[in-house]
């Protein structure tokens, strides 16, 4: 305390005695100014008694005095200069004091680091009091820095702190240094250090950033990568070594909060964390990596099938599941789950998982996994409808979110879902739809939004059946189809592209097809029917000598076969003049019907090849042990290219919309700066290539979008 509540109090050095109003000379009234200040400092060292208010007044009313006297005796200008070099005289005298501290232990240091602190916070209150005249007319009249300007905490800073921090930081990592290998120290001095650092920072915490905590980071750093290092040689396993490291975790977490600001002990740990776990971690990484890269291997040596269903790729999706599995409970139990071994498995992951087996993309082999789950009544037999969902649900959470090209895998889950649903093949529809609910949470809605529509349509379609049927009967005079017909509608938007050929369907399908065409046209006026004849089947009884056949097809394998009702041989030629197919997909349909497994049609010559000089004849001596049999068609080689040309197509488009989006937020930006920020926006999507970005971004300046800066060539503007 400096000042006493109007006590009366003497003391050896200074003597006050009640001055009248008379003119005081500079060098009188000086000299009792200064006596008055060097007590000042020595109640703020605390070997003086305070100031009475009698006292305190005086010196006052003497500086007072001395700027209200006439001139030339009014010594503002003088005061004022020697409050200034009050105040040099006092940083340096205490900015001397400490460094001849700085040879004694770091507590010691430390305390006197907040002495002179508190020192200065009385200084800063008291003495612009005594001189306080000053700062009412001379200092604005002047133009001059205020009373408080001059002892104020940045002056403290730069003529003190700036000379002495680096002094008081070292003893404070010192300190910790020491409390880390064991020793007992004073966390109060070090705690009571810290906040001088806080305090000088004015209400931020920069001046503690800047000149203390980088420094204890980067010292906690170096302790801890020493220590890891050393660890990874003497523990036994990754448990102990977890344990010594959830020690320190624990020690250093007390520490912060008994010593430090409390914005350190978050970074603080951060930083212990990344030093201890990333050696541990990188390791785990290797190992997951190496089982994953293994089960790829393996996998592609063994391949079954070149469709992308091959046995060896399902059962490459399950080990890599159960992979997962057990170092995601590795994680969890032994690490603790802490960020950097979550981090490592999903780098691990990254790797073997966008790996192509066997020339079959990632995407692919899981959107086949997908298909054979939900497609197979033998896998319910063997697995179960439970183990079957839990089975998709984790390919979805656990495999999914690892695909880089994401689109890729859509695009191929719905060509096969696409199938399920229009062949009637899914293993259940409640499977379908739990499937897609949890793409639609782990990727969003526009990831899934056209296959929800898919199977919207399939139910629809039920609607529009039971209504097409109620138009049959209440129509008489169109209710003599020679056939049973359902007809499914999709929505152009929502399913895959397919191949529409203008076939020459026979006389009993166009009949159907036109009743249906006048009875969806009394339902909508404003929808168009395109006929995909290549995705519908029919049911056609064939009449073999040996016995009645029920034959499943294609539309086009029925318009074929059909042909043969009115003529016993036909060429090659006649065949693709009246059906209107062009070669490939004519030749696709007779090898199945001649050189496949059930030979309704003789060719001749017997080759295994199609060319357009074989004649074709009914075999009608073909007979088989089922009375009902499917005649499949052969795969189209080509639909993998298609898939991926769809994709990049999509891509590009979707590559196009980010760059716009950007500039149109932005108005202008660098080059770098519009590719990086158009990774980010498609990174959740897919991977995009570089070269492509580029390629986008000069077609959209041909397309006067955005526009290259006249100045600057690698700046780009957008086009309002």
């Amino acid at each position: 305390m400096v000042f006493s509540d109007l006590q009366c109090s003497n003391t050896q050095d200074i003597e006050f005695t009640t001055m009248s109003r008379k003119l005081i000379y500079f060098s009188e009234g000086w000299e009792y100014v200064k006596k008055g200040i060097t007590k000042l400092r020595l109640v703020a060292e605390g070997s003086e008694p305070p100031f009475t208010a009698e006292e305190y007044m005086l010196l006052h009313t003497t500086i007072f005095n001395m700027c209200t006297q006439k001139p030339p005796y009014d010594y503002s200008k003088e005061l004022y200069r020697k409050y200034r070099e009050t105040c040099h005289e006092y940083y340096r005298d205490t900015c001397e004091e400490f460094i001849t501290s700085t040879n004694q232990p770091d507590e010691f240091v430390l305390r006197e680091l907040v002495k002179i602190w508190e020192h200065h916070k009385l200084m800063v209150y008291w003495l612009p009091g005594i001189f306080a005249y000053l700062d009412r007319y001379f200092v604005p009249r002047e133009k001059l820095p205020t009373l408080n300007e001059l002892v104020a905490v940045n002056r403290f800073h730069d003529l003190v702190y700036r000379r002495v921090n680096a002094k008081v930081r070292d003893a404070i990592v010192h300190l910790i240094d020491k409390e880390r290998s064991g020793e007992e120290i004073d966390r109060a001095a070090v705690k009571k250090a810290v906040d001088v650092i806080v305090e000088i920072g004015m209400g931020t915490v920069n001046a503690y950033e800047s000149d203390f905590e980088s420094d204890l980071l980067r010292n906690a750093g170096e302790y801890y990568s020493r220590k890891a290092s050393s660890w990874i040689l003497e523990v036994k396993s990754d448990a102990d070594y977890m344990s010594k490291a959830e020690e320190c975790l624990r020690k250093e977490r007390d520490r912060a909060s008994h010593c430090f600001h409390a914005s350190s002990e978050h970074k603080l740990v951060q930083r212990m964390q990344h030093e201890l776990f990333e050696p541990l971690a990188s390791i785990f990484k290797q190992k997951v990596t190496a089982e994953g890269a293994t089960m790829v291997r393996d996998a592609a040596k063994d391949k079954a099938s070149s469709d992308g269903a091959g046995l060896a790729e399902q059962l490459l999706v399950k080990n890599l599941i159960m992979l997962h599995d057990k170092h995601m409970a590795y994680v969890n139990h032994c690490f603790k789950n802490y960020y950097p071994f979550r981090k490592a498995l999903k780098e691990a992951f990254d790797v073997f998982c966008n790996r192509a087996v066997a020339g079959i993309s990632s995407a692919e082999l899981l959107a086949a996994f997908c298909d054979n789950l939900l497609k197979s009544r033998r896998n319910e037999m063997v697995m179960g409808e439970q183990e079957i969902e839990e089975t998709l649900e984790k390919v979805v959470s656990t495999l999914l979110p690892y695909l880089s090209d994401k689109d890729l895998f859509a695009e191929f889950y719905r060509k096969r879902l696409a199938r399920r649903l229009l062949f009637d093949r899914c293993l259940s529809k409640d499977h379908e739809e739990r499937i897609l609910t949890q793409m639609k949470q782990q990727c969003g809605a526009p990831f899934t939004s056209k296959m929800e529509g898919m199977v919207t349509d399939l139910a629809l379609c039920e609607d529009i059946h039971m209504r097409f049927q109620e138009y049959l009967q209440s129509n008489p005079n169109v209710n003599h189809l020679e056939m049973d017909l359902t007809v499914t509608v999709l929505t152009t938007g929502f399913w895959p592209s397919y191949k529409s050929f203008d076939v020459n369907i026979p006389e009993e399908l166009v009949r159907c097809v036109e009743v249906f065409k006048g009875f969806y046209e009394t339902k909508t006026k404003h929808r168009k029917l395109t006929w995909v004849y290549s995705l519908g089947s029919c049911n056609i009884v064939g009449k073999f000598e040996p016995k009645k056949v029920e034959l499943v097809v294609s539309t086009y394998q029925a318009a074929l076969l059909l042909l043969f009702n009115t003529a016993d041989r036909l060429s090659y030629s006649e065949i693709a003049t009246r059906l209107n197919l062009n070669h490939d997909d004519l030749v696709r349909i007779l090898h199945s019907l001649s050189c496949a497994q059930y030979k309704i049609l003789i060719k001749k010559p017997n080759t295994k090849t199609i060319s357009p000089n074989d004649d074709f004849e009914f075999n009608s001596k073909f007979t088989h042990r089922m009375r009902k049999i499917k005649i499949p068609l052969p795969r189209v080689v080509e639909e993998r290219k298609e898939v991926i040309g769809n994709v990049n197509n999509d891509r590009r488009y979707a590559i196009d919309a980010a760059i716009v989006r950007i500039m149109k937020r932005q108005k202008v930006l660098g080059h770098l700066q519009l590719v990086t920020e158009c990774v980010e926006q498609l990174r959740h999507s897919f991977k995009p290539d570089i070269k492509a970005i580029k390629k986008r971004i000069e077609d959209l300046v041909t397309r006067d979008y955005i526009e290259r800066d006249k100045k600057n060539a690698t700046v780009y503007r957008y086009i309002l």
